[in-house]
């Protein structure tokens, strides 16, 4: 058995002790793992987080005294710690919901796991137990108030396209949302291109994603449907266990065929076709996230002539996915997402 100094530490926050209690069991079963508190509310589980400094937690939403939403974004500014929101249904008012979690800086949503008996328990489980492993991975960076803003390695006028600027195409996973929604609400309300994104997320939640996206940057957001035309000023986010490309006519391509990406729907995917059908006119951009996926059709968009950007480190939650592009010389610029809008929207001007 692994050594206890090895487990991965989890504190649980769940308000409802049922739940608590089976949650306990579920992560307990896994010999990797080891539950070090539970907490019942938001003030609570700031102080545990504080005192037992555990590699992961697992956070419920409703609570008294202080909700989820305002405790992951208290944690993260004070302690930062990797932090899974842990939610009872999948539905598109539960998916709108998690958004604003993930906003306030959590790394993952899943469903809680199935009871005992229930024909996807097994599955269910298994996911929560994989998504806590791997979440404990991720070195997290503390979360500055909302109002603080960082400097970018170059302003926005120092961007020159090499061509007619016609799509932009965005791929971001862990932390991901915080960034898209201050891209998009810092965009002018006559942007005149569409914007192609791939967020990674848990399945099921695309739809109230998209909601909570569109409503809180005040930008038109939808999930993308093949064949339709791209229309500018709007934004195309690719559904679940599809990737998402375009097609000649600027329309939208969907498809479920084998590639060499191991995540559906995929960034690599996106920056791929946008590298074959638009080359030089097109933005690819890079956001926070853990891995590679798009690392290296980001080089192949600059390439192509293509503008390339990759979120600074300072900004991300995590510098995975960007910071490799960096690496490799696949980002021509280096900006924060607010940097970001204010360039699009210079490139745009021009």
């Amino acid at each position: 058995m692994t050594a206890s100094r090895q487990r991965i530490r989890v504190l649980i926050v769940e308000d409802t002790r049922i739940v608590a209690e089976y949650l306990t069991h579920v992560l307990r079963s896994d010999p990797m793992i080891e539950v070090v508190g539970v907490a019942v509310n938001g003030e609570d589980a700031i102080a545990a987080a504080q005192r037992l400094h555990p590699d992961v937690i697992t956070m419920d939403i409703n609570m008294p005294k202080m909700d989820g939403f305002e405790a992951t974004r208290r944690i993260m500014e004070v302690c930062p710690s990797p932090i899974v929101i842990v939610c009872g249904g999948l539905s598109s008012d539960a998916a709108a919901i998690n958004s604003r979690a993930l906003e306030a800086g959590a790394l993952a949503v899943v469903a809680s796991p199935s009871g005992i008996g229930a024909v996807d328990q097994s599955a269910s489980t298994r996911y929560l137990l994989n998504t806590v492993k791997l979440m404990s991975e991720v070195k997290v960076v503390k979360r500055w108030p909302r109002h603080k803003s960082f400097p970018s390695s170059v302003v926005a006028n120092d961007i020159v396209p090499a061509g007619t600027i016609q799509v932009v195409a965005i791929g971001a996973s862990t932390g991901g949302p915080a960034a898209l929604q201050t891209i998009l609400a810092g965009l002018p309300r006559d942007f005149s291109c569409p914007v192609l994104i791939v967020q990674h997320m848990t399945p099921g939640f695309v739809q109230g994603f998209v909601d909570w996206l569109a409503t809180a940057s005040g930008f038109p957001v939808q999930v993308a449907t093949d064949g339709e035309l791209l229309e500018p000023g709007r934004a195309y986010v690719a559904p679940d266990d599809f990737h998402m490309g375009v097609r000649s006519g600027n329309r939208v391509l969907l498809t479920r065929e084998r590639s060499q990406a191991s995540i559906c729907p995929s960034v690599s995917y996106l920056f791929g076709s946008v590298a074959h059908l638009f080359g030089a006119n097109a933005v690819g951009i890079l956001l926070t996230g853990m891995g590679r996926d798009g690392v290296d059709e980001l080089k192949r968009l600059k390439d192509a002539g293509a503008v390339t950007v990759a979120q600074d480190e300072h900004s991300s939650v995590v510098h995975g996915m960007p910071g490799e592009a960096i690496q490799i010389g696949a980002a021509q610029h280096v900006l924060s997402p607010q940097a970001i809008a204010r360039a699009l929207g210079t490139l745009m001007g021009r």
